[in-house]
Formats: structure tokens, sequence, C-alpha cells
């Protein structure tokens, strides 16, 4: 657990000034944040018109890794907030001419930036952005990590928290479990963060052993390798997109073998709770993580997800940069 004194993400007040990873953060933030999303969920839904929160500011997203479901998504919630976005693929720009990433956010910062959305395929480099504006001097700009190599997505911890939450209203007596390749994802890093830090007193990780980081358990999670067993009476079912694009050597033997072991089924649902809701961050990879008729079925819950994301992201610009709620 990072020291509040030491903890970059806030400032001396203990309020939020970066989003960099759930890891380390106070429970009444993570509170704030779910409840301050609440409101902006018919703005989210269209149901009502955008606000002027952040009207004036801009957000640049920088996005050095494509991801076009967490791009849109950020770039909604900005602008339902009345911001000024500018989206940057940076694969396709300053960073293929030999720029480095310090120097591009400098100069963007040039351009009177508020607020940084950064995913990036190298651990650590929103941090790095972070540090680099605090040593220069302008702490002013905010950072929002969108994902960073295999170590946070914590926007998406969070909009899976506040879909829980949704549904089961309290987290102090759920079991919930988190399937598929652990070891190389964001996600389930900031999940387990984030439940765990919400007091949710059975997190269980469900994996083969080839897909498991060396020590989880010191997580505060329990590890299971049969996925009927791990399934058995759970509240919650979080699934996770096999990371191939991380891989490195023969982790799997095949997509359909994994299917087979790991995919979530319509039978194996049926070992968790009648009431069970299934999550997934998406995209879906169908017939590998994932059944067709489990992903478009009555427990899941994979397309409202979608919308309290915005919820969510707007909370947390709004936070950061549009002041207190």
């Amino acid at each position: 657990m990072l020291d509040r004194q030491k903890n970059p993400q806030l400032n001396s007040h203990g309020e939020l000034k970066h989003l960099l990873t759930i890891e380390g953060l106070p429970r009444e933030i993570l509170i704030a944040i779910l409840d301050s999303a609440t409101p902006f969920t018919g703005i989210a839904e269209r149901e009502m018109k955008k606000l002027p929160l952040l009207r004036g500011k801009s957000v640049f997203n920088l996005f050095f890794e494509n991801s076009t479901r967490t791009r849109t998504t950020f770039e909604i919630a900005a602008k339902r907030l009345s911001a000024d976005v500018i989206n940057l693929n940076i694969n396709t720009s300053s960073a293929s001419k030999g720029e480095t990433l310090l120097d591009t956010v400098d100069n963007l910062a040039a351009m009177q930036a508020d607020m940084f959305v950064v995913r990036h395929a190298s651990s650590g480099a929103p941090h790095l952005i972070a540090a680099h504006l605090a040593a220069t001097g302008r702490e002013h700009i905010h950072v929002v990590n969108a994902g960073d190599g295999s170590h946070a997505h914590p926007t998406q911890g969070l909009l899976d928290m506040y879909t829980i939450r949704h549904y089961k209203q309290d987290f102090t007596g759920l079991t919930v479990a988190i399937i598929g390749d652990i070891l190389h994802s964001r996600v389930a890093r900031s999940q387990i963060h984030a439940l765990t830090t919400l007091g949710v007193p059975e997190v269980r990780v469900i994996a083969p052993k080839t897909l498991l980081p060396t020590s989880v358990e010191r997580l505060g999670v329990q590890v299971f390798h049969d996925m009927r067993e791990g399934l058995r009476g759970v509240d919650v079912v979080m699934m996770l997109r096999l990371q191939n694009e991380r891989m490195n050597g023969a982790l799997l033997p095949s997509p359909q073998e994994f299917f087979k072991s790991y995919g979530l089924t319509p039978e194996k649902l049926a070992l968790a709770k009648p009431d069970a809701i299934v999550m997934h961050p998406g995209p879906m990879n169908r017939g590998v993580e994932i059944d067709s008729a489990v992903a478009d079925g009555a427990h899941a819950v994979i397309l409202p997800q979608v919308t309290f994301g915005i919820a969510v992201r707007m909370a947390v610009m709004r936070m950061l940069a549009g002041g207190p709620a």
C-alpha cells in the first residue's frame, strides 16, 4: 500500500490530482468516484443534455497504443462535460518520427493542455509523465491512465466496480471470480485492487498456471485452476480477454483447448449463484473466453458496463479538473 503522503496521485490535502492506478488509493476516494458517477448515468445514456463542468478545459487523448473502445468513451465523456477534446494517435505521428515521449508531452503542454489521457504499451508511462509534469512545474495538468502495459487500467476497474454496485448494491457480502489471462491483464490488477479495497471478502482468480503471476496470492486472492470448482457459489463472474499480443512463447495449447477448460458456457455458469452477473471488459473473443449463449444471455451485463464507463470517466474528469462535486 502506498503512503498517502508519497502517493503521486494525491495532493497535499489527500485529494485526487492524477488517476494512475487503483493500488494505494484510499477507499473513500474510490467511493467518492462511484458516488459522483451516479448523476452522470443519465447523461451517458443521452437522457440529459451535456453539462458545462469542463467548459474551457482542453483534454488531450494520447494513445500510443490502439484502443477504439476506450478512446471513444473518454472522448464522449469529455465532450458531455463540454471540454475541448484533441485525439492523437501517436503511433502514426510524432513517435514514429523519433520524438521522445516527454518531448511530445512538453509540446502538447505548451498548447495549454489541462488533462492528458494516456494509453501506452509500456508499464509506468503515465507515472513518468505525471512525474515529469511535477518536475517542470506543470502540476496543474492532470494525467489519467487509460491503460499502461500489463500494469493498470484504473478507469476500467472503477467502471467494473460501479457495475457491480449497481446490480449488487453492496460489496461486503460478495464472492467474485476473475477468469482468464491474469498474467498479462492490466484490467485484472485494477479489479483486484479495487475489490479488496472496497471490502469484497472473497476474490477468486481462475486460470491455468501459465497465465497467473508469480505469488498472485499476495494480492489477497484465492487461486483456482479448475473453473468448475472456482465458479461454485460466486456472485460476480469477471471474464478477461486473452492478451495474445503480450504473450511470449506457447503459454496455451490452442484457443479451442482454452475454451474447453476456461471458456464460460451456460453449463459452467450454472455453478454460480442463480442471480450471478457476467462481466467482460471487451472486446470479447466469442468461443474462446465466452460462449455466445452467455454473452447474449440474461446474466450478462457487458453492454451496461460500456455505458457506465462513460459516466465513471465523466466523474473522474470532473473530480480532477472540474473542482469539487
